[in-house]
């Protein structure tokens, strides 16, 4: 990258004061870019000589400038966004194999300044320590929530990225993927991470269905679609001797069968949507999740189904099984924490052996008891995954800032909380969340501590967001630098234990 210019930082806040966001400025061939604010609005300015090749890559409004140069100010658009990755291919989203790495889901678009200031403070004190950021990361089912589309999600990413000066690798993660169009969207988009969602697929009723069931279930099985039979089944595993580390496991004909019924039709669902993305032909890696089940995913069908996907030719850089207790949104585990670590240094030991790939931590927000645990037992090959947790930061800083504001969005959301927790793990009971009105200003943010308030907050974003979206964005604009600062600390928290 191209570091001398004529013009400055110091050039361009002379001329356009508090609107230059310094952190932004940057310069490649020839040309200088930044953002500056125009309202609640950011605008990308390119000043490069006249003749400059830059100018037909973007869209905006040209004029003349200092020095012989060329100003253009362009709205941040998709095309924008796109054009700036193409010109500065660090925007551009690429894979990161095993290198530690988290994702940072943000529901409102605003957050990624924020949670960039965290991973540089924590990185700052850990030299030579990575850990690689995923900013663009949302699941199609959040992005229908919010009314928001992969090009939403990538360009307010991008955007936010250019302004806070970050210029290291990133990845964009289409999360919890369930289709071969939700593959097609994000591909069409950019995106470069893939996580496969076969949830539906997973059958959890398997795990207490007597003997005579569970050989039902499997005689049902789509066995062309898996391109074996169940002879070939009890060939590849009954009685056969699992050595992995620690691990010795010798699973008997019940216990596999129990493993291809509850997972063997989520196998064939990754395998046809991991043929489908590789026909896509884009720079891409795959995470597979079947994390949002019912029931716990054993060690053994663990390895049942990475030694499945392998046989299938499935590729993936990282997988997150459904560990033991309870991993509810924007809370921490819930559950016996030394069961949890045996749990996770069996499922490390096969991500070791059969891959290795990284354990992934769904529903990883506020683990705090946690990370330290996978971190020991994966040695780092970690992929941490986040959402939720930074809109609920969105509005602990709505509590101090707009208490009005903040008190209607709580009673909509005890209103909400019943029909909007449909889809998620959680258990709050809104009965134990007090209304508005019994609550003083000053007793607000204490809500943003409280089990029962976080999880109803939560998971109610999709309704807030239609009823008072604007509202709150404003107030987030309005407090821009209040937000980013909470946002770094909060999750400076997460993100240290994996430095």
């Amino acid at each position: 990258m191209v570091t001398t210019h004529p013009l400055s930082p110091s050039d361009v806040q002379e001329q356009f004061g508090s609107n230059f966001i310094p952190t932004s400025f940057v310069t490649q061939d020839g040309a200088a870019f930044w953002l500056q604010r125009a309202g609640q609005k950011r605008q990308l300015a390119i000043a490069a000589p006249p003749d400059a090749a830059v100018f037909s890559r973007f869209h905006g409004q040209s004029q003349a400038f200092r020095d012989g140069y060329r100003l253009m100010l362009c709205p941040t658009s998709h095309a924008n966004a796109r054009a700036l990755r193409a010109t500065l291919p660090s925007l551009t989203p690429q894979p990161f194999g095993l290198a530690t790495s988290a994702g940072f889901g943000d529901r409102l678009g605003l957050a990624t300044p924020g949670h960039i200031r965290a991973l540089e403070r924590v990185l700052a004190e850990a030299p030579g320590k990575t850990i690689a950021p995923i900013f663009a990361q949302q699941s199609i089912r959040e992005m229908n929530r919010t009314r928001r589309t992969p090009d939403d999600v990538l360009s307010d990413a991008t955007w936010g990225t250019f302004q806070a000066g970050w210029r290291g690798p990133v990845g964009a993660d289409a999360d919890h993927l369930k289709t071969p169009d939700d593959i097609d969207i994000c591909a069409a988009a950019g995106y470069s991470f893939y996580t496969f969602d076969p949830g539906a697929y997973v059958d959890s009723e398997v795990d207490e269905a007597p003997a005579e069931a569970v050989q039902r279930k499997v005689e049902g099985l789509a066995w062309d679609r898996l391109e074996s039979s169940a002879k070939d089944l009890e060939r590849a595993y009954v009685g056969q001797r699992f050595r992995f580390e620690h691990l010795d496991l010798q699973p008997d004909k019940l216990a596999v069968y129990r493993a291809a019924a509850k997972y063997g039709g989520a196998i064939a669902h990754v395998a046809a949507m991991y043929r489908h993305l590789v026909s896509k032909g884009v720079p891409c890696e795959v995470e597979v999740s079947v994390d949002e089940t019912e029931t716990p995913t054993t060690h053994f069908e663990h390895i049942y189904i990475a030694s499945e996907l392998k046989r299938l030719g499935v590729k993936w850089v990282s997988l997150a099984p459904r560990y033991v207790g309870r991993f509810e949104k924007g809370v921490d585990y819930i559950g016996d924490l030394g069961e949890l670590q045996r749990d996770l240094d069996g499922h490390a030991a096969i991500a070791r052996a059969l891959g290795p790939y990284k354990l992934s931590l769904h529903s990883g927000s506020d683990k705090f008891s946690v990370y330290p645990l996978i971190v020991q037992a994966a040695y780092g090959q970690v992929h941490l995954k986040t959402a939720g947790t930074s809109y609920l930061e969105a509005l602990r800083v709505l509590s101090h800032v707009d208490t009005a504001l903040f008190r209607a969005i709580l009673d909509f959301d005890r209103g909400r909380y019943e029909e909007d927790k449909a889809s998620y793990h959680v258990s709050a009971d809104v009965s134990k969340v007090p209304p508005a009105a019994s609550l003083s200003d000053r007793q607000l943010p204490a809500l943003l501590e409280d089990f029962d308030a976080r999880e109803v907050l939560h998971v109610t974003f999709g309704s807030t967001l239609a009823q008072f979206g604007e509202q709150l964005m404003a107030a987030l604009y309005a407090n821009e630098e209040a937000y980013d600062e909470t946002l770094e600390r909060h999750f400076y928290r997460h993100l240290k234990p994996f430095a």
